[in-house]
C-alpha cells in the first residue's frame, strides 16, 4: 500500500509540473507602438539635461523670501547684470533666487565680488541634485 501511494504523488508532481509549464508559458514576440515624437522628445530631453547638469556647477543665491520679492529681484537683476543667467525656485518655505553656473569656484568668486556690491546677502553654494 505504502509503495502505491508513492508512485500516485511521482504521477501527480509530472502531471502538475507539466500542466504549470504550459498554463504560465509566454510569447517571446512583443511589439511596440510608439509615437515618432516620442523620440524627439526623449532626444530633447536628453540635450536639456545634458547642457543643464548642476551637479558641478557653483551658483550664488542673491534672495531668499517670499515669491513676489523673489521675482521682483531676479527681474532687477538681469537688468544689472544682462550677461549672468538667473532664475528663482520653490524650496520649502520660501522662494530664493540663483545666479550664474559656474564650473571653477574662482569664476564664481569673482562674479560674486561684483554681485555682491549691488546685494550684500548673496553667497556662494553647489547646490546637489
Amino acid at each position: 500500500m505504502r509503495k502505491l501511494t508513492s508512485i500516485n504523488y511521482f504521477y501527480i508532481a509530472i502531471i502538475s509540473l507539466f500542466i504549470t509549464s504550459k498554463s504560465f508559458s509566454q510569447d517571446d514576440k512583443t511589439t511596440v507602438i510608439q509615437d515618432p515624437r516620442f523620440s524627439k522628445l526623449l532626444k530633447e530631453k536628453q540635450l536639456l539635461n545634458a547642457s543643464n547638469d548642476s551637479e558641478d556647477n557653483y551658483t550664488i543665491q542673491i534672495f531668499y523670501g517670499d515669491k513676489e520679492a523673489a521675482k521682483k529681484t531676479l527681474v532687477n537683476f538681469k537688468k544689472d547684470f544682462k550677461d549672468i543667467d538667473a532664475t528663482y525656485l520653490y524650496t520649502n518655505p520660501t522662494y530664493k533666487v540663483w545666479v550664474g553656473k559656474y564650473k571653477l569656484r574662482i569664476n564664481a568668486e569673482k562674479d560674486l565680488v561684483e554681485i555682491k556690491k549691488k546685494y550684500p546677502m548673496a553667497f556662494l553654494i553647489k547646490p546637489n541634485r
